[in-house]
């Protein structure tokens, strides 16, 4: 919580106390007024409004120290029994120091009015009738005081909790993500190295597309999720990269909603789904080879679809995922838990994986 919400919360709090008390007060002015009443003894509105707040705004004085005796000695199971004896000599303090400013008040009340009332003759009748009340609204005070305590290391913890479970899922994901990126490494090495006694000049060119991308990479390494346009820039720059390998063979194609391009996507996440589709869709085949796109808005979500025109899935189905496929869903997983899919279906043409994400525009920042 930072200082501003800190000093909100603390004014407001200041604010309502006031306000606590004083309905508090006019509750008791109703039902003095009414039993009055129906005693025959009837007193006028403004005698019962005065006197009931009277005794309120005393109370309300004195749970400032009630209620910090309750935090400076609170009643805990280990502690018990040094905190209650406190607390029962806390609460005849407490009435005491009620009935002698009620006394006193009523006192000089008494003498505005032109009575010829003593202090012993308005203090006697109150002790009788107000000491175990006082008592009764010490241990209110001290309740209230305890339940609020409870509540705020309650939140506190639940906080910490939330906290270090962020912290957790931003390291395992990080951890994920830096796993991924040397297999996606060493596979484009592994390709530029058998290039080099094919063609020097196109794994040249492979290497300074590499170290593009590499840059590329690095920079964004921090951020868990970019936009749909970042994650097809660098997809765009790996393409060019398998081209260089397969040439001619290879044809990308994407089909991509406008409204979808500022929509967040997690970092990296199309790359190893791109390249399982190149390496088990195209490389196996010398026949031309074909991987298209398409990203769209659904009533589920952000819908992105990848096709291959290679032999789809075996008939025993997706036997083993490789280092890539695992992170990836396990990165969902940590991400988006239920919130997302990632299907692989065999179509008549080739493999059809398809990803449903949730809608999340990137925030605009505000003007001014």
């Amino acid at each position: 919580m930072t200082f501003g919400q800190t000093l909100r919360n603390r004014l407001l709090s200041a604010a309502l106390m006031p306000a606590f008390w004083t309905v508090i007060g006019l509750a008791f002015a109703s039902q003095l007024y009414i039993s009055s009443a129906r005693l025959n003894s009837p007193i006028s509105v403004g005698y019962a409004v005065g006197q009931s707040l009277l005794d309120w705004y005393l109370f309300a004085a004195l749970a400032v120290p009630a209620m910090w005796l309750a935090r400076r000695f609170p009643l805990k199971r280990t502690t018990w029994e040094q905190t209650v004896p406190v607390h029962i000599g806390a609460s005849i303090a407490f009435g005491m120091v009620f009935m002698f400013c009620r006394a006193f008040a009523g006192q000089l009340y008494e003498n505005i009015a032109g009575g010829k009332a003593t202090f012993g003759d308005v203090f006697q009748p109150l002790v009788v009738r107000m000491f175990h009340f006082t008592f009764l609204v010490y241990c209110v005070i001290v309740g209230t005081a305890h339940a609020l305590d409870f509540y705020r290391l309650a939140r506190e913890r639940e906080l910490h909790s939330l906290a270090l479970e962020k912290r957790l899922t931003e390291t395992r994901l990080q951890a994920l993500q830096i796993q991924l990126n040397p297999h996606f490494l060493f596979n484009t090495l592994h390709a530029i190295s058998a290039l080099m006694h094919i063609d020097v000049e196109a794994a040249d060119r492979m290497i300074a597309r590499l170290s593009e991308l590499l840059r590329y990479a690095l920079e964004s390494t921090d951020a868990q999720e970019v936009t749909l346009r970042q994650e097809l820039d660098f997809i765009g720059r790996y393409i060019e990269i398998e081209k260089t390998r397969f040439g001619p063979r290879l044809t990308f194609m994407q089909n991509v909603e406008p409204a979808a391009l500022d929509v967040m996507v997690p970092n990296l996440i199309l790359q190893p789904i791109v390249e399982n589709a190149i390496r088990h869709g195209i490389e196996p085949h010398a026949r031309p080879g074909k991987v298209e796109l398409h990203a769209r808005k659904s009533p589920h979500g952000l819908e992105i679809e990848l096709h291959d025109n290679g032999d789809g899935l075996p008939s025993s189905g997706l036997e083993r995922e490789g280092i890539g496929l695992t992170n990836t869903r396990e990165r969902l997983a940590e991400l988006y838990g239920a919130e997302h899919k990632l299907e692989f279906n065999t179509s008549a043409g080739g493999l059809v994986v398809r990803l449903v994400l949730p809608w999340r525009p990137q925030a605009r920042p505000r003007k001014g």
